[in-house]
Parts: C-alpha cells; sequence; structure tokens
C-alpha cells in the first residue's frame, strides 16, 4: 500500500508526522509518502531514519495553515501539501491520503482535486466514538452544517458499509440521532429521514437518543453535521472533564493514592477507551479517494494510528464498496420513479 501523509498537518508539524512515518515503514513495510517542504523534511528524516529510510519526500512548497480559510487559500496556495498529496492520489500514485490539518481545508482541496462520488450529494466526516462493546460510526461530524434528508439517507449507507468493512459488523444496526425514540420525535429533518431510512434496506433500528448511542445500541449513528459537530465537542469535553477531577481526586490524599494504585489496570482501560490516538483520523466518506482527517493535536501514535485506520479503508476496497453502494442506490431511485 501507499499511503500519502500530510507533513505540514499537525500543530506541531513535522516532528509528528516523520516519526509516524517512519515507524509506518518499518512497522507496515509500505511505501510512506511524506507531502511537505523538502528542505525541512529531509534533514530531520535523515537523523532519525538514516540515509535510507522508509520514506519518500514529495516536495509542497505552500502550507495550508489552521486560519487559512479553506476555500479561497486552497485554491490561492495551489501547491499546497493536502493538494500535492490529493493529486497523488487522483493520479492513481498512492492509495489513501492523511492530514492532521485544517479540516475545511482538507474538505476544499478533496472536493476541488478529487471530487465527489458520482451521484454523492454531500461528503461526510465521520468518527468512530467509543462506546460500550466498541464503537460507534457517527456522521456527520461537521462537514456540511445544513442537511436535507437525502443526505442523512446517503450518510447512513456510507457508514453502514464503512463498519462493515473496516469494523466487521456484518449487518451494522443504523440509528438516526434524535430528542426521543419514537418515530414521530425530532426536527423536520428528523421526521422527513425517518421514512427514507425504513425503506433503504439498511438494518435502520429507528431514532436514538445519545444515550443509547453511548450504550452501544447502534453501530452507526447519522445526524446533520451542526448537530454532530456539537456532538463531538461536547463528548469530548465531558470526557476530559471526567479525566481530569478523577485524576485530582485519586491524587489528593495518601488513601486516595492507594486505591489510585489498586485500580491503575481499570484506569487504563478506560484512558485507552477514550483516548482519540487510539483512532486516529476520521475518514471523508463520498469524497472519490480514501481522505483521512486527523486532529491537529495529533503526536505520533495518533498519527500511526491514522496510518493503520487508512491500511484497513484500503485493504478492505471501501472505497469501490461506496462507490457501488451509491450506484446501485440511483438505480434504485430511478426505478422507482418510472414505476
Amino acid at each position: 500500500m501507499r499511503i500519502v501523509l500530510d507533513a505540514m498537518g499537525s500543530d506541531t508539524y513535522p516532528e509528528p508526522e516523520i516519526q509516524a512515518a517512519v515507524e509506518a515503514g518499518r512497522t507496515y513495510g509500505d511505501e510512506v509518502i511524506l507531502v511537505g517542504h523538502e528542505e525541512r523534511l529531509r534533514p530531520r528524516l535523515q537523523a532519525l531514519a538514516g540515509e535510507n529510510p522508509p520514506v519518500r519526500i514529495v516536495h509542497a512548497p505552500e502550507v495550508l495553515e489552521m486560519g487559512d480559510k479553506p476555500a479561497a487559500n486552497a485554491r490561492r496556495k495551489a501547491q499546497n501539501s493536502m493538494a500535492i498529496g490529493m493529486d497523488l492520489i487522483k493520479e492513481g500514485q498512492a492509495d489513501a491520503f492523511i492530514t492532521a490539518g485544517n479540516t475545511g481545508g482538507a474538505m476544499a482541496n478533496a472536493l476541488f482535486h478529487l471530487g465527489r462520488i458520482r451521484g454523492v450529494k454531500r461528503p461526510a466526516l465521520t468518527a468512530l466514538f467509543p462506546v460500550r462493546q466498541g464503537h460507534c460510526v457517527v456522521l456527520d461530524i461537521g462537514a456540511n452544517a445544513e442537511c436535507k434528508p437525502e443526505y442523512l439517507l446517503q450518510f447512513a449507507i456510507m457508514g453502514s458499509l464503512y463498519a462493515q468493512k473496516v469494523l466487521k459488523i456484518a449487518s451494522p444496526r443504523v440509528g438516526l440521532l434524535s430528542n426521543g425514540e419514537e418515530a414521530g420525535k425530532g426536527n423536520e429533518l428528523v421526521k422527513e429521514t425517518y421514512p427514507l431510512l425504513q425503506g433503504s434496506g439498511l438494518n435502520f433500528i429507528g431514532n436514538v437518543e445519545g444515550k443509547e448511542l453511548f450504550g452501544g445500541h447502534a453501530d452507526v449513528v447519522v445526524t446533520d453535521g451542526f448537530t454532530g459537530n456539537v456532538l463531538l465537542k461536547s463528548s469530548e469535553a465531558v470526557a476530559k472533564l471526567i479525566t481530569d477531577i478523577l485524576k485530582e481526586e485519586l491524587t489528593a490524599s495518601a488513601r486516595t493514592k492507594v486505591g489510585a494504585l489498586l485500580a491503575k489496570p481499570a484506569f487504563g482501560k478506560i484512558k485507552k477507551m477514550l483516548d482519540p490516538a487510539e483512532v486516529g483520523a476520521a475518514p471523508l466518506l463520498g469524497i472519490d479517494g480514501l481522505v483521512f482527517i486527523g486532529h491537529g493535536r495529533s503526536d505520533a501514535r495518533a498519527l500511526l494510528s491514522a496510518i493503520r485506520v487508512a491500511r484497513q479503508a484500503v485493504e478492505a476496497n471501501l472505497l469501490e464498496a461506496v462507490r457501488s453502494a451509491i450506484q446501485v442506490r440511483l438505480a434504485d431511485i430511478q426505478t422507482q420513479e418510472s414505476a
């Protein structure tokens, strides 16, 4: 496999990217391609991995910074590292692209350089939420603030395929995020989406609330990007609040420190479960190429996890599966309309 890693993406680029690329090359034996400013990358790469590192550098003279306006700067900085990296995917020189950079910039570059899969109305940013007994695929988490029912239907199709192909769930349970479990609950978007999912042929289990999501009652949960982004950031904040308070309380006295020591294995499991670095990056589903977006705070471990997730998607032939599923869905719609 040929995985492209944006070397100029994370908040502390390029050190985490270089470390992750070298480790991935050694671990998997694949070609890892670092895209970024070569004069900055080459000396550090050689210092870390010697004269023949398991990494190839592709020069990109420009960088999309976190503060850049996505669409305008993606066009103005036409030679940015995201653009160069995605062109490698488009030209068939690589199989997947990963960045921990500006999410809007990644979205804009993906649309400009790779485009949408034919028939996809809107791409969706996807996240794996930690839940009881594993993970839940949640989409959209920020790519589309305003959505139509048909967008959410496509999100459900793509999310279900991701759960099948990457999480190895044979028949993913698909839920629609709402403020109540009953079919009539929710805003107009939820109410209009419900019958579409009912007739989709997916394993649709109905509306789910936040408690069902985190309780592991669904494998895929769909929502609009505004709601999904609020859900994501609120969940991250609550998880951090709980772990910070636990840490403070467990180190407050000698007695609690003893208790903390005894409970260390359990707390270690919880920390691992809540750690975003365990997943590494979220796929941008619906783009005609495998694009993964990580957090700006990603360290080398998070980026190595992102490479692992990207490899799983390549190995599962996820892109072709999504293409085929969308075409089948379009054919079904045409048949229904003609009937």
